[in-house]
């Protein structure tokens, strides 16, 4: 019987005690080679893009010869005005993509011997990378939609004479979401937080490409799509998979969300919870490579990608609130 593939060792390139053991000049040197690929770890000025830089190498700094700007390797992306160290940025990472189903920022926290505060925003940071990758894009082929929800759960009273009807709307907390997903076929997985399945209609016909085939299962909303895609339907309560008719990859997606929300954050805010469902996908499209490419993929992302203006400061406004 062969091996999966996340069982063998080619699934492991990477572990905590290789980042540790290599030190902080052997992260930086990381970090310089992801932020800079094209001149493998040459500084680069971030705003007038000159190759000639003075190196502070006391202060891991450069001073650009054009503009005279002082800027570091985070300098203008996502881990911008940093305090904590490379070595624990490169193992925050890596404990984020061994974690298949996420891991919590209380957990994050006492790995890295870190504020829970820290963490919470570290991890999102993260994630808002990862969402970055496919923000802009469109699926064609062959793709599968579906809607699943979260939140919102109502704990019913314990004598059986004050319990309530949850399912009326007055008796609703308001934080119920569906999380709408759309996944290519051999590729992508988009996703989008709303109120209803049925605004998904409208997402498809803006994020599908014209002549895809589409697959759904058999809820009313989706009938309008006839109109616009080659749509083939499947009803669930009758099976769940019929002459190649399913929606059982996007399925997938929303079983290792659903294990993410309920098994390791036991509860996420309606708020977020786009960053969760971003991250999902992220996992569950690159099921296949090994940690360390995950790793390096991720923090690529998270150098690309500009300074977060949800997340930095995130504390601060929190108390003025």
């Amino acid at each position: 019987m062969a091996q999966h593939f996340l069982l063998s060792a080619k699934a492991r390139t990477l572990s905590l005690r290789s980042i540790f053991s290599g030190g902080e000049e052997k992260a930086y040197e990381t970090f310089r080679k992801l932020r800079w690929p094209e001149t493998d770890g040459e500084a680069v000025c971030p705003d007038c893009g000159c190759l000639d830089s003075y190196e502070i190498s006391t202060r891991r700094k450069f001073k650009c010869v054009a503009c005279h700007r002082q800027y570091s390797v985070t300098s203008g992306t996502i881990f911008a005005s940093r305090k904590m160290s490379f070595t624990d940025l490169l193992a925050a990472i890596c404990i984020v993509m061994n974690a298949a189903k996420g891991v919590s920022a209380l957990q994050l926290s006492r790995d890295l011997d870190c504020q829970h505060k820290t963490a919470f925003v570290l991890a999102h940071k993260i994630r808002e990378a990862l969402a970055a990758e496919t923000a802009e894009a469109n699926v064609s082929g062959e793709a599968e939609i579906d809607g699943s929800y979260f939140g919102g759960h109502i704990r019913p009273e314990n004598r059986k004479v004050d319990r309530i009807d949850r399912r009326l709307a007055e008796h609703q907390t308001g934080k119920r979401r569906v999380v709408i997903a759309i996944r290519q076929r051999k590729g992508r997985t988009l996703t989008f937080v709303r109120p209803t399945e049925a605004h998904g209609v409208e997402i498809a016909r803006e994020r599908i490409t014209r002549g895809t085939r589409l697959f759904a299962d058999e809820a009313n909303h989706w009938d309008v799509l006839h109109g616009a895609f080659d749509t083939y339907r499947i009803n669930h309560s009758e099976a769940y998979s019929e002459a190649g008719v399913s929606t059982n990859q996007v399925e997938s997606y929303f079983s290792r969300l659903r294990r993410m929300v309920e098994g390791q954050h036991h509860g996420v805010s309606p708020r977020y919870l786009h960053q969760y469902a971003a991250h999902a996908a992220w996992m569950e499209d690159h099921c296949r490579l090994d940690n360390g490419t995950l790793t390096r993929r991720a923090l690529g992302l998270a150098l690309a990608h500009p300074v977060s203006r949800e997340w930095k400061g995130y504390w601060q406004r929190a108390a003025q609130r």
